[in-house]
């Protein structure tokens, strides 16, 4: 029973935000299926997100910089983007700017729950160790998914002319702060939390407005005006 208490610990974090961020959607919730099915895809690019971080590890070396935004921050922002890309863009669900955040938060929440289920079954098992990870990488992966989305949003309803440009953001910024995010936790040894705290409350301060402009642009609201007037 041991193994399940901490499979559990492990995977309750990244369950809790993507039903968070799913209950954010105001005016026209995504079928739970497409849902589930982006999460299981997080979850299958791990491995191969591994194989490749490993290979440029002995291939390139462990330099905290390169580590943290290239590595780490690049690879993984990447492959996520990627599946999300070729995946969702052009799907028929994908029909309002706040389902480009469900969809990224869902691959996130995917990647960061094996990834954190790894790190309970191959470490030490320590509450506090799961409440850091819950704290910090998980909801870390949650708000990068957030920016990931709210672009992709952008690129898919805005103007074509900007379409390419709001794709290298949906795929650039997540990788700034992520590589920023991993940045500090590996350079930083002694006073990271002075650096983290405001870089936490940064994040979920800009990531809960993007939650916001992103349901404002939803055309599902104005047809929800116009049903709460004729009621």
């Amino acid at each position: 029973m041991e193994w399940w208490s901490i499979i559990a610990a492990a995977v309750a974090p990244g369950i809790a935000l993507l039903v968070y961020f799913y209950l954010k959607d105001l005016y026209d919730a995504e079928p739970i299926s497409m849902v589930a099915r982006v999460f299981l895809y997080g979850v299958l690019i791990v491995f191969p997100t591994m194989v490749v971080q490993r290979a440029l590890v002995l291939g390139l070396g462990e330099n905290n910089l390169l580590f943290a935004f290239g590595i780490t921050g690049f690879v993984e922002e990447f492959i996520k983007w990627f599946v999300l890309y070729f995946a969702m863009l052009k799907h028929t669900a994908f029909d309002e700017p706040y389902d480009g955040i469900v969809y990224a938060v869902s691959i996130s929440m995917g990647f960061a729950t094996l990834e954190n289920v790894i790190y309970a079954l191959f470490n030490p098992f320590s509450l506090s160790a799961l409440m850091f990870r819950a704290l910090l990488p998980v909801s870390g992966h949650a708000l990068f998914g957030v920016m990931m989305g709210y672009y992709m949003g952008k690129a898919k309803f805005g103007t074509p002319s900007e379409k390419n440009k709001w794709l290298m953001v949906s795929l650039l910024l997540p990788v700034f702060w992520h590589g920023l995010f991993d940045f500090i936790l590996l350079q930083v040894t002694n006073y990271w939390i002075w650096f983290m705290v405001p870089l936490m409350v940064y994040l979920w301060s800009r990531s809960l407005w993007k939650v916001q402009r992103a349901n404002a642009r939803s055309p599902f609201r104005l047809v929800r005006r116009e049903e709460e007037i004729k009621s």
